[in-house]
Formats: structure tokens, C-alpha cells, sequence
């Protein structure tokens, strides 16, 4: 099977949202004060849509594999450990330095839609927005 630790990586990564999220909701749920309750949520949503956004770079580069798919990969990975790693341990240790560490992993998600736009404009076929035959 083609990329099959990246497949792991997202189906780890899809379990590790529904733990975290349920943790958080039951759990933490009135333990937690308000603004580490919201860190920690802010970091369940993005590790959900980020890991979504794998799993369908995935499926595309099943059908279509392009170089700069990997390192959207990677970014992304990158990025869900920095960004949400921190708010996670921002909100249970209530250490704000932690805080910190967040933009970086930001930077990376950011980094890691910037690298899907280029592996899409040197993808062949049409470019977005482009019309098809006559």
C-alpha cells in the first residue's frame, strides 16, 4: 500500500481528535477555567480539520501523487503537534509559555496550505479557473 505510514499518521491522528475532544468534554468540562477550556477546544478543531485536509491529500495522491503532496503532509503534521500539542498542554498545565510555541505551529498549518496551492498550480491539466476544451 502506497504511503502507508501517512495512512496510519491520519487514522492515529483521526482517533487522537475523538479522544482529545471527548476528554476535553467530559473530563475538563467545569475543571478547566473558561480561557484553557477555549485553548483546548481551539486545539481539538484545528487537529480535526487538519487531519480531514490529510486524509483528502491522501486520497488525491492515491489517484494522482505529486511531490509537493508530501510536504503538505509533513507541514500539516508539523503543524497539528506545534499548534495543537501546545494549546493541549497550555490548557492542562496552565503554563502560558506554552503559549508561545502556538504561532509556530500555526505558521506550519499555513505553511502547509501554501505548499497544497503550489502542488495544485504545477499539477497538469487545467489550472483553476480554467475552462476545458472548446
Amino acid at each position: 500500500m502506497r504511503d502507508r505510514g501517512w495512512w496510519m499518521m491520519v487514522a492515529l491522528g483521526g482517533a487522537l481528535t475523538v479522544v482529545a475532544g471527548a476528554f476535553g468534554a467530559h473530563a475538563l468540562s467545569g475543571a478547566l477555567a473558561p480561557r484553557l477550556m477555549t485553548a483546548f477546544e481551539t486545539g481539538v478543531r484545528y487537529q480535526a480539520w487538519h487531519t480531514l485536509a490529510m486524509l483528502g491529500v491522501l486520497a488525491w495522491r492515491a489517484s494522482l501523487p505529486l511531490p509537493g503532496q508530501r510536504l503538505t503532509l509533513g507541514l500539516w503534521l508539523a503543524g497539528i503537534g506545534l499548534f495543537s500539542g501546545s494549546l493541549y498542554a497550555l490548557a492542562l498545565s496552565g503554563v502560558a509559555m506554552l503559549g508561545a510555541i502556538t504561532p509556530l505551529g500555526g505558521g506550519l498549518l499555513i505553511a502547509g496550505w501554501l505548499a497544497l496551492a503550489a502542488c495544485v498550480l504545477r499539477a497538469p491539466g487545467p489550472r483553476p479557473g480554467e475552462r476545458r476544451g472548446g
